[in-house]
Order: C-alpha cells, then sequence, then structure tokens
C-alpha cells in the first residue's frame, strides 16, 4: 500500500484542489430554448474544461474531481413543467446502471466514437481532450509512467492492467461528471481479470506489484465519493461483483478475485462496495477468506446465491445468459450489465402499513384468523395498485455519454425494463400478525377493540401487554413455523399483487425484500404496531429481524429466513445480520462465520450481510467523533464512516441485534 497516499486522501488533504463551479447554466439554456440533450452535452463540455489535471504524490491511477458541484440545467418553473408531464424517479438523472466497461476498455474511445451520436461523439472528443491535460500535466511534472499510460488511454484499447485499470477510472470519472449517479462497477473479476493474467503470464506484474496497483485503484474510489450523490454520504452505489458463474457455467473467482478481497481488507475504506456471488458449490475455504473481510469491520462482502437468483430471474423472463450475468444495482438490487434498463428501486411496500390499515379497518369484523389475512391479502393488492398507477411517463434526462457505454438505445430503456418494489418492514409485520392469530383468534385472551386501543395509545398504561406482545410473542428469528410461515405468505401476496401488471416502459414489476431508507421513512407513517413496537421506533433494515425481538442467535435466525419463496420476490434484499466484534477474536471465530454463510447458501438463501459491531467504540464515536473518523458500518445496502452519518442511522446500528456463535 502507499501509505503517503492513503494517508493523504485519509486526512482529506486532497479537497484543497477543489472549487465551485462558477457557471450558471440554467437560465442560460432557457434563453436559448436548448434541448435536454442539448444542455447535457453543453454542461459536460463546460465542465471538462474547467477541471484541473491533479496528479497526487506517487499515484499509479489518476483523474480526480475538482469541480465540487454541478450546474442545474433546468429552471425551476422548466423542471416543475417536466414533473407535470412525466414521472421522474429521484433526481431525474440515469442511476444503477452497469454499462459495458470491457466493450470501451478493450476498444478504446475512438472506436467507440464511429458507431456514437452527434452527442456521443461530443462527450467523447471532451473525455479525450481532458486526459490530455492529464497527459501534459503527467509530462511537466516528470511522471513519464503516466504520460505512457494516457497516451495509449483512453484513445485506443488498454494494452495491459494497468492502462485497463486507469482506463476504466476515466469511464468511471466521466458518468459522475455528466451527471449520472450510483454508477455501479459491475462483474470486475470477470471482465477485467484477462488483462492481469496477461500481465502475469508475461512477468510485467507479481502478485504483489498487482496488489499494490489494485489498492491505488481502490483508492481512487474514495478522493471523489462525498461529493456523489446518495442519502447519506457512503450511498454512493459503487458495488462491485466478485464471483459467480459464467455463461458456460464455469467459476470466474479467480486471482484478481482474491486481490480485490485483500485490497479491501488491507484498506479498510468504504468503497469499492465488494459484493460476492456463491452457491452450493463453493469451497469451504471462500467463505473462510471473506469472512476476514467481515472481521474488518467493513460490513463486506454482501453475498448473493446464484443457486436462487439466477432460476429466479429466468422465471422472470430474463434470458440465460443475461440471468447467469447478474450483478447488484447500487445496494443489492439485481441487475443486468450491458443491456439492463430496470430500474430496480423505483417504490416501496410498507407491510405494517398495511396490517395497519387492515387492524383498524377489518379487525372487528373479522370471524377468523384466516378472514382477517383475507383483508390484509386485500390491502397489499390496494398498496400494490397504488404505487404502480402512480408511475406513468417515467422520463429520465438523457445522458450521451451513458448512452455510448451500453449495448442498447438506452435513452428509450434497455433490454429489460423492469421496476422493482421493495418490500419493508417483513418482521414488524409478520410479528404483528403472529399477535393477532394467537392471542386473538387462537387463544382468545386478548380482545379486538383492546388491541386496537392498545396499539392506538401507545402501549400507554398497559405495560404487562406492551412487554408480553414485545418479549413473549411470537418472534420471526426463533425459526418458529407460526411466525416464519406468515412472512412467507406475505411475500407471495405481494409478488402475486404485482403479477401480470405492465409498466410503462413495457416491463414487469419485481417483488423485493429490501428496504433502503424506507425502514426509518415507513416507520414514522404509522404508529404503534400489535407486536409491541411503539410509535417512532424504526423496523429493521431489509430482510432481517425486529430490533428489540428475543432470537437464540444467528442460526435460529439464518432458519427462519431462508424459508420464503425467493423465486417469487428477487429485486433483491438481504438478511442482515450483527456480530459482535468478540467473535473475531481467533481463527475459529473467522472460520465459524464463513461456515455460517455457507450454512445460510446451502439453506435456500438469497442475499446475505454481515456487519460487525462493538457498541462501546460506537458510543464513544458519538462523543468523540473526531477519534473514531475510519470506524465503519453497514448501514442498508453500503457502507459508511459512523462519525459522518445523522444520528438517527447511528442510533438504528446501536439498536441492532449483536449476535455471537
Amino acid at each position: 500500500m502507499n501509505n503517503e497516499l492513503y494517508n493523504f486522501i485519509v486526512n482529506k488533504e486532497h479537497h484543497r484542489f477543489r472549487h465551485k463551479s462558477c457557471l450558471e447554466l440554467a437560465k442560460e439554456y432557457h434563453s436559448k430554448n436548448l434541448s435536454p440533450i442539448e444542455r447535457m452535452a453543453d454542461r459536460f463540455e463546460r465542465l471538462t474544461n474547467e477541471e484541473k489535471p491533479v496528479i497526487l504524490d506517487g499515484e499509479q491511477i489518476v483523474f480526480m474531481r475538482t469541480v465540487s458541484d454541478l450546474p442545474d440545467i433546468f429552471t425551476e418553473e422548466e423542471w416543475n413543467g417536466i414533473k407535470d408531464k412525466h414521472y421522474i424517479h429521484e433526481l431525474g438523472f440515469m442511476s444503477n446502471l452497469s454499462p459495458n466497461y470491457y466493450s470501451a476498455i478493450s476498444s478504446g474511445l475512438l472506436s467507440k466514437r464511429e458507431t456514437a451520436d452527434v452527442y456521443g461523439k461530443r462527450a467523447i472528443d471532451n473525455i479525450i481532450k481532458l486526459s490530455d491535460k492529464y497527459l501534459q500535466e503527467a509530462r511537466r511534472i516528470g511522471r513519464k509512467d503516466i504520460e505512457a499510460v494516457l497516451t495509449q488511454v483512453p484513445r485506443y484499447g488498454a494494452r495491459n492492467f494497468r492502462e485497463a485499470l486507469q482506463f476504466f477510472r476515466i469511464l468511471h470519472f466521466a458518468l459522475w461528471l455528466e451527471g449520472n449517479y450510483h454508477n455501479t462497477i459491475g462483474r470486475f473479476d470477470k471482465y477485467m481479470y484477462p488483462y492481469l493474467k496477461k500481465d502475469m503470464e508475461n512477468g510485467i506484474l507479481t502478485e504483489e506489484s498487482a496488489l499494490e496497483l489494485l489498492e491505488d485503484f481502490f483508492l481512487s474510489f474514495n478522493k471523489d465519493s462525498d461529493i456523489y450523490t446518495g442519502v447519506q454520504q457512503g450511498d454512493n452505489g459503487q458495488s462491485m461483483m466478485l464471483g459467480g458463474i459464467d455463461e458456460n457455467g464455469d467459476d470466474v473467482y479467480n486471482l484478481l478475485s482474491e486481490l480485490c478481497l485483500k485490497a479491501s481488507y488491507d484498506l479498510k475504506m468504504i468503497d469499492p462496495k465488494i459484493n460476492l456471488r456463491v452457491s452450493k458449490n463453493t469451497p469451504k475455504e471462500r467463505f473462510t477468506e471473506a469472512a476476514k473481510l467481515t472481521k474488518a469491520g467493513l460490513g463486506l462482502p454482501q453475498y448473493s446465491n446464484d443457486d436462487i437468483v439466477i432460476p429466479a430471474l429466468k422465471k422472470l423472463g430474463y434470458d440465460h445468459n443475461d440471468a447467469v450475468n447478474y450483478t447488484v444495482a447500487a445496494c443489492w438490487e439485481f441487475i443486468i450489465p450491458n443491456v439492463g434498463g430496470d430500474v430496480a428501486n423505483i417504490g416501496a411496500l410498507s407491510f405494517p402499513k398495511v396490517i395497519d390499515k387492515a387492524l383498524h379497518n377489518d379487525l372487528e369484523r373479522a370471524q377468523s384468523y384466516e378472514e382477517f389475512f383475507g383483508y390484509v391479502k386485500k390491502e397489499i393488492q390496494k398498496e400494490c395498485d397504488k404505487i404502480c398507477d402512480n408511475i406513468k411517463d417515467l422520463w429520465f434526462i438523457p445522458s450521451p455519454f451513458m448512452n455510448v457505454l451500453m449495448d442498447c438505445d438506452i435513452y428509450n430503456g434497455g433490454k429489460y425494463n423492469n421496476f422493482g418494489i421493495h418490500g419493508t418492514g417483513i418482521a414488524t409485520a409478520s410479528d404483528s400478525l403472529a399477535v393477532i392469530k394467537k392471542y386473538v383468534f387462537d387463544e382468545k385472551d386478548l380482545s379486538k377493540g383492546e388491541l386496537i386501543i392498545a396499539v392506538d395509545s401507545n402501549f400507554e398504561n398497559r405495560p404487562e401487554l406492551l412487554h408480553k406482545l414485545r418479549f413473549q410473542a411470537p418472534k420471526l428469528g426463533n425459526n418458529d413455523d407460526y411466525v416464519d410461515d406468515i412472512a412467507t405468505r406475505l411475500l407471495d401476496e405481494f409478488a402475486e399483487a404485482l403479477k401480470g401488471k405492465t409498466n410503462c416502459r413495457g416491463g414487469i414489476y419485481r417483488a423485493g425484500t429490501g428496504s433502503a431508507m424506507y425502514y426509518l421513512w415507513h416507520a414514522n407513517e404509522i404508529g404503534a404496531s400489535p407486536d409491541g413496537r411503539r410509535a417512532k421506533e424504526p423496523f429493521g433494515t431489509n430482510f432481517s429481524v425486529s430490533l428489540f425481538a428475543k432470537v437464540k442467535g444467528p442460526v435460529s435466525v439464518i432458519a427462519s429466513m431462508t424459508k420464503q419463496h425467493f423465486e417469487n420476490a428477487i429485486n433483491g434484499g438481504p438478511l442482515t445480520l450483527e456480530f459482535h466484534q468478540s467473535i473475531f477474536s481467533d481463527d475459529d471465530g473467522i472460520e465459524k462465520v464463513g461456515m455460517l454463510v455457507k450454512s445460510f447458501i446451502d439453506r435456500g438463501g438469497h442475499q446475505l450481510q454481515l456487519n460487525t459491531v462493538n457498541l462501546e467504540k460506537m458510543l464513544d464515536a458519538q462523543k468523540h467523533p473526531e477519534l473514531h473518523k475510519q470506524l465503519v458500518v453497514r448501514i442498508w445496502g453500503w457502507s459508511a464512516y459512523f462519525v459522518e452519518l445523522d444520528k438517527e442511522y447511528q442510533d438504528h446500528v446501536i439498536a441492532r441485534q449483536a449476535y455471537t456463535i
């Protein structure tokens, strides 16, 4: 590792090279009546002209943002007019796509220019012009190694591993500068390994020098990440997928995969976010190696199970070669590289809100639990109808350079244009239904009215009932079919409610088990819930147990959370487990965690993420943030520096279960 460069970036000394853009473009564009694509092309040109080449001492992979903001291209009135006519997803720019980096890296941008439209050509010309500024700067300061690399790329295809890494950095940099966000990395070890393999065979690189180069490359993801778009700093979508099978069923995992795990372990930074594709055929040693990264406390890697994901994607209509090539979006949603135009996070269903509506509207008239669940089913259908009916005439701001990198006309969508809907608060909803089933209908020791009053009063003056529902009632996570089967039914009904619907781009809707930031937002939409959760208490993140649930341990949680029919709800959303740091005190603990992950995969779990937490350290970090700048925690589908999070996210991590094995 280049310690000098590492410390320079960690201490944010590179921020001194930044400046605010002096451009005010929206009014100018309005007065000239420029089209959206003309505005994007012009802004990109002006921003590349404003960028100043900075080459840090000793770095091998260059390009760093010096313009810290992107000026608006629409006036407020224009943007409101667009929103009146179209459905605008998030910020309106293209995001959560996995472009074909390999095609550009292998052929060069001049080759891509031959088939690009006029706006793509302009983007390519401006990228090359900016690269030439870096080339001239390298020549000025005597960095002949960088000069040699930039003489080749990005004009022409990369010839070796270093050129390929530098080419990727330029492409990734350009996508962010254009205005796209949550720009994923895709199956990095699949498309980049041939360059490493060739250099190793020709004696150009050793494992040691390749790791040093890779760590420099990893550092490049952390130069600008604080100015990338996200709900919180760290939510930037720089997700890298490793391993998994290829189109022929062969294992992709290779030396580069191993080096990526080691580089992430050595650097202990939040980017890139490592994802690992595994299956029943994955050797147990690989799980042990990955568990070492979990020990580092980065919330990495996140696991996806090929045995479940690939057949489920094919069931949804994805071609075999596309399904086996899946990667993840910014967090964990499954997307297809090169040709996929899916919007994997376009909406979210709140399971607890559905239960709350049925509780207040239908519980009194229900004569049995099955009748009441029928009302819940109708509420799920109504909520799904509402979500889908609200998404009409989806429109994105055109992205000339993203279009260059896709194997489709991304302006009009991709080969696949499916919409993903999250399903939040599964444990709160399942536990609440278990309470209604057990105490209201089966045992009949809690009246319907009594439960409704208790919920509406936030359990005030009912401490004994609160304790019973909170700590003695059945809870998801204890391998208890009584409540586990309820979670299965809820997910099945969610998927069924979306089945057969066609979205405004001709695609389908995918049900999922994720929550993103909704585990806080949706929790504030309702008051208390029948499971003993009090008003304002958040849901568990993604597909996980309730924060206050008393569970036997991670083994029982895995048993509970692998029974569901994930082939019906495959948009993505991992089971999240928090381990206390003490379990990694020796190699035996690391191996046990690895075997626990393997057990999850063998039992048919679809996605898993692990976090290593230390309660005392987090509490101290809230009091003394200056002493814990590099403390990393997993939030939902991404990791962040604890001290840079808003307190509500800090408190949620602190409140999560901390398991031992």
